[in-house]
């Protein structure tokens, strides 16, 4: 690379939880920089799944979080004319950014009334191992295990 790698940014914890990893989440709620309002929506979501499940909603969110972060994807690599799709496993922090994010676009397409219910609706059937976000993470790994043929491709 050309550059040096760019510093890391320190995400200060949120007010409530003081736990940073809600605040990621918070992060990639927000819509036009809308802060406030993304963090009253993931509140609220958390409110509804502690009064639908009975446990502590962070805990409950925390759970669902890790069933819809994937181990694996695939990425293309052009090989000899060729296209192949190549397994490799995800480092860390993107893992949790691409099962935060699942997360996020799935409970948008949900058909409740509110953005905090529809986030409620797809914690709760996430954390039972349900719901589209999970589905997709199960249509990655799928994916990853049709194509470990090609897995000495590796980069």
């Amino acid at each position: 690379m050309r550059k040096t790698k760019p510093k890391k940014r320190i995400i200060l914890p949120d007010p409530k939880f003081n736990d940073t990893q809600v605040t990621k989440f918070v992060n990639n709620i927000m819509l036009e920089g809308k802060k406030n309002i993304a963090f009253n929506i993931f509140y609220d979501a958390i409110d509804i799944v502690s009064e639908k499940t009975g446990r502590n909603g962070l805990e409950v969110w925390k759970e669902a979080l890790g069933n819809v972060t994937p181990n694996l994807e695939v990425r293309s690599r052009r090989i000899g004319g060729a296209t192949f799709q190549i397994p490799t496993e995800i480092r860390e922090g993107r893992k949790q950014s691409v099962g935060m994010k699942n997360l996020i676009n799935y409970s948008r397409k949900r058909h409740e009334k509110s953005m905090s219910q529809k986030l409620a609706g797809e914690i709760i059937a996430a954390q039972k191992g349900e719901g589209a976000a999970f589905k997709r993470k199960e249509d990655i790994h799928r994916m990853a295990e049709a194509n470990k043929a090609f897995s000495h491709f590796r980069f």
